[in-house]
């Protein structure tokens, strides 16, 4: 089968991303051809993939996403592919990825009426529509159950159009143990003093993630144990906004941030506590990652894979609607527990199951079994 594989930008250490490049490894180890389009390739094209930069064009983000699917439909005319799988939303999809969350849900619940007014809004809408509406006949891949939740609240019509995948967590993520040698030396080569908590917070695109909240929250625990607490943000995003608000709330000397990074399992280990309070996420895979690897999650029920660290009794999950003040107990509550609770152990088994890594299968046997029925 020949498969055209369509992203908008890719760059290493996106979620996004990562499962793109999983997917098409996948499909290359069954056999399958793929071929992906994009805007922007950022970092090293990978030798066993076949990449085409698209060059979009546009004074603006959506643009240039307009124009990106203008030469793709001729691109797609010039060389045909058996199956168009999208990890963005936009039309000529015969299958898409759901790495984002419900436009719609967004749309409704973190904006006001006037962002309905918007060419945003209007864009948006009509390219999720064109992947979850009533005329389209695309077939969607989603991570988490709160996602698929989501979008038959606002597309009743898709259900016998999706599918839901069992996480993807990768292999290299999963721990036997709390690695202690590594630990101390990552945290030697952070400077951290031997009692020092660090807060980790991973991700890119800083606002959807809560950063502002995780800030708020560093700047809310008592003097005496702000003071042994350090906050590490690591991920691509703008850090100015985090630095000015880390100064106004007093808290600049105890927050660092560092870009996206190839060892963050080494961070996992030298951190005492993942920190993930983040406005929207459809899945979350560092949540995964953190408790597969020992370490105890506060995060929020906005999170997709929020649900596995309550299965796992791996750490707390904040309730919706989100509270600034319920985080910031839970974190100091979390701090002060950290020598006596289970979360640690009990993430590191829960990490061991094997349905936690089995997405890339499971979502090229739909690709396949969709291929065979779009065959003339």
């Amino acid at each position: 089968m020949k498969l055209a594989f369509l992203i908008y930008a890719w760059f290493p250490h996106g979620g996004q991303q990562r499962d793109m490049l999983r997917l098409a490894r996948e499909c290359r180890a069954r056999g399958h051809g793929v071929t992906v389009y994009a805007m922007a390739w950022h970092g090293t094209e990978p030798e066993d993939l076949r990449l085409r930069l698209i060059p979009a064009r546009g004074l603006s983000r959506l643009g240039r996403y307009r124009s990106y699917t203008a030469l793709l439909e001729q691109e797609l005319a010039r060389e045909p592919a058996d199956l168009v799988l999208g990890f963005n939303k936009m039309p000529l999809l015969d299958a898409y990825f759901a790495a984002d969350s419900c436009f719609a849900e967004k749309a409704l619940r973190q904006r006001g009426a006037w962002y309905r007014l918007s060419p945003r809004f209007r864009h948006l809408r009509d390219y999720e529509q064109a992947v979850f509406g009533p005329a389209s006949d695309t077939v969607s891949l989603l991570l988490s159950e709160r996602q698929r939740e989501e979008y038959l609240r606002h597309y009743p019509g898709c259900a016998d159009r999706v599918h839901l995948l069992p996480p993807g967590l990768s292999a290299d993520r999963k721990a036997a143990r709390r690695d202690a040698a590594a630990r101390q030396a990552c945290r030697e080569e952070l400077g951290l003093g031997t009692n020092e908590k660090l807060l980790l917070q991973v991700g890119s695109g800083f606002r959807i993630k809560g950063v502002d909240r995780s800030l708020r929250a560093l700047a809310s625990l008592p003097d005496e144990v702000r003071e042994n607490c350090r906050y590490l943000l690591i991920g691509r995003g703008r850090a100015a906004g985090p630095r000015r608000l880390a100064r106004r709330l007093g808290v600049a000397r105890r927050v660092h941030i560092l870009p996206g990074r190839d060892d963050i399992d080494h961070f996992y280990q030298a951190a005492d506590l993942l920190l993930h309070p983040a406005w929207s996420e459809s899945a979350g895979h560092v949540l995964l990652e953190a408790l597969a690897a020992g370490l105890p999650v506060l995060t929020t029920a906005s999170c997709g894979y929020a649900v596995h660290v309550s299965k796992a009794g791996a750490g707390e999950v904040c309730g919706e609607p989100f509270a600034q003040r319920e985080l910031n107990r839970r974190l100091g509550d979390m701090l002060g527990q950290l020598g006596s609770a289970p979360w640690s152990e009990n993430g590191l088994r829960y990490g061991r199951e094997e349905e936690l890594a089995k997405m890339p299968e499971a979502a090229v046997d739909v690709l396949e079994q969709l291929g065979a029925r779009l065959k003339p």
